[in-house]
């Protein structure tokens, strides 16, 4: 059997070659897309297909000053009092006030005139209310001297007689969202067989012996990346997890925002490379998404899960981490580097994107 690998991790060879071997099939496929090419209010996306789950990967941009959330429906937009939401902006407690019998989603909870990033996640079954979880990154003040900021969230449309097939961003700020700013929605249902995911993979990456690196290599430029890290330690070794982008490693091109266990927000920024955690005794496991709009801030959203010390004994550690890079270029290669030999054999850097 003669096959070739191409970019994207595409497969090439005859038709013989194949006979016999099911496509892959499923997965999260485009389903609806608005792009805005004049400022507005709103962004919406109609005629959805009935889809058990939605993922929302939403790029605001603003014209003046920016409050953005979420509204879902039937038909058309509910604009009633039927949803409510709990927003945490920056670590801070959750925000308790208009918190129930709202007509929107949170999505943003904050006032501001940057670019903002968001991945949502929406359940949608008819006869269940339903519920949304979400992560939004928001540049703040361009360059890398300044921290991003973060929300975090949970919501729900109370609607238990019809699915969703109508979604809507909306700006409550007193500017617009800028022509580009756009929403796309994703389906996801366990009997689906298309082949046409939105997600490509881009890089596969698996460590055969130690290495002081994971690097993806040259991948195609994506607006949308999704990226999976695990680092396995070797015990010879501490570690930790310095990021970089398309090789660069000087500049101060880089400013943070983490949260460790549920404590107070730490910042970093005019950092050269970005480390995310140090890796503990049984190493980490990380998934984030990142923006990839060339001359923009790159804004990233990390959630990982850390093993400090092995045994169920001892429970691991979460960090939720929002960055940023200047690099205008757009991101081709992803690394994450450790000490001298630090990642055992089986760490793995997974990347996907799409546009």
């Amino acid at each position: 059997m003669t096959v070739t690998y191409h970019s994207g991790r595409r497969i090439q060879g005859t038709q013989a070659d194949f006979d016999g071997i099911p496509a892959a099939s499923g997965g999260w496929k485009e389903v609806g897309r608005t792009t805005l090419g004049s400022a507005g209010d709103t962004i919406t996306v109609s005629s959805l297909p009935d889809k058990r789950y939605y993922m929302l990967l939403t790029d605001n941009r603003p014209s003046g000053n920016l409050n953005v959330a979420h509204r879902a429906g039937n038909g058309s937009i509910d604009t009633g009092s039927n949803y409510a939401k709990r927003p945490s902006i920056n670590g801070a407690s959750d925000i308790t006030h208009h918190v129930n019998n709202n007509n929107f989603f949170e999505t943003d909870g904050l006032n501001h005139t940057d670019n903002m990033f968001s991945v949502n996640y929406l359940s949608n079954k008819s006869d269940k209310e339903k519920l949304g979880i979400g992560h939004s990154v928001r540049q703040n003040t361009s360059g890398a001297g300044n921290a991003p900021n973060r929300t975090e969230y949970v919501g729900k449309w109370a609607n238990t007689s019809n699915v969703i097939d109508i979604l809507q961003t909306i700006n409550f700020g007193s500017g617009d969202l800028a022509s580009g700013s756009e929403l796309v929605v994703l389906g996801y249902d366990p009997d689906d067989t298309h082949t046409d995911n939105f997600w490509e993979e881009l890089a596969n990456v698996t460590l055969s012996g130690a290495s002081s690196s994971l690097d993806s290599g040259t991948i195609t430029a994506k607006k949308y990346i999704w990226y999976q890290v695990f680092i396995k330690k070797n015990s010879a070794s501490n570690n930790y997890a310095e990021h970089s982008i398309n090789g660069i490693t000087t500049g101060n091109t880089w400013a943070r925002r983490i949260n460790s266990n549920g404590g107070t927000d730490g910042t970093n920024t005019s950092q050269n490379t970005m480390n995310t955690t140090d890796t503990g005794a049984g190493g980490y496991f990380l998934n984030g998404f990142v923006i990839n709009n060339s001359g923009q801030e790159k804004l990233f959203i990390e959630h990982v899960i850390q093993n400090t010390s092995s045994g169920a004994g001892n429970a691991p550690d979460r960090k939720e981490i929002v960055m940023k890079s200047t690099t205008s270029a757009q991101i081709t290669q992803l690394t994450v580097t450790g000490a001298t030999n630090g990642y055992d054999s089986g760490s793995f850097i997974k990347v996907w994107g799409s546009n």
